[in-house]
């Protein structure tokens, strides 16, 4: 896990609860919005498999975060990685990620 994104992960643990799972990162959906962009240079790619899922992705950095919003208005991280496949469109990455 990105270690700047563990350290708020434990102090949001201890402050806010959420339906999801302990496993899962879970926020307001604009704070993640506000991590995703400031602290890992990602940007929105566009939707991947419906209206609630988003993948966020840095060409300069390689990293890749995929995030559900949920109808509370939190955001969760599914998955996240670092070698980003710049060249590859919405599906392709999609499948690879299958």
């Amino acid at each position: 896990m990105k270690p700047v994104f563990s350290m708020l992960v434990t102090a949001l643990t201890l402050t806010v609860v959420t339906p999801a799972s302990a496993d899962q990162v879970c926020m307001p959906y604009y704070e993640m919005r506000a991590a995703l962009i400031d602290w890992y240079g990602e940007r929105h790619k566009g939707p991947v498999t419906n209206v609630n899922e988003q993948l966020w992705v840095s060409d300069v950095s390689g990293t890749w975060t995929l995030v559900k919003t949920l109808s509370d208005g939190n955001a969760c991280v599914l998955a996240q990685g670092d070698d980003w496949m710049g060249g590859l469109d919405t599906d392709q990455i999609v499948a690879a990620l299958e």
